[in-house]
């Protein structure tokens, strides 16, 4: 049996790309990406769901590494992660753009 191992880059494409694979998580990381920061409250107040399923999506964001957040008490201010952000944009652009079908469908 052969030990594969999966690269760095993957490992670290695919914990994005999990982080990201909910609607509700693309459309935080499109209001945060707007803006410099902002509290929990305009967070919720941009989507039509419950403010615990906001906080569970902002705890999958922040565990990825793409928000951040800092307790200014009584509230929590989040904002996008740049480095993990333009970290996550190189990845997704080598993956993407490292396919040998680009002209023609690959199965033609």
């Amino acid at each position: 049996m052969k030990d594969k191992q999966y690269t760095t880059e993957q490992e670290q494409i695919a914990r994005f790309a999990k982080a990201m694979g909910h609607p509700a998580r693309i459309a935080i990381l499109a209001f945060l990406a707007k803006q410099d920061s902002c509290f929990f409250g305009e967070i919720h107040e941009e989507l039509p769901i419950a403010k615990a399923t906001v906080s569970q999506h902002l705890k999958e964001l922040k565990e990825a590494g793409l928000i951040q957040g800092e307790i200014e008490t009584p509230k929590v201010r989040y904002c996008i992660n740049r480095q993990n952000w333009e970290l996550a944009r190189k990845l997704f652009a080598v993956f993407f753009e490292d396919c040998k079908c680009k002209d023609t469908s690959c199965c033609e």
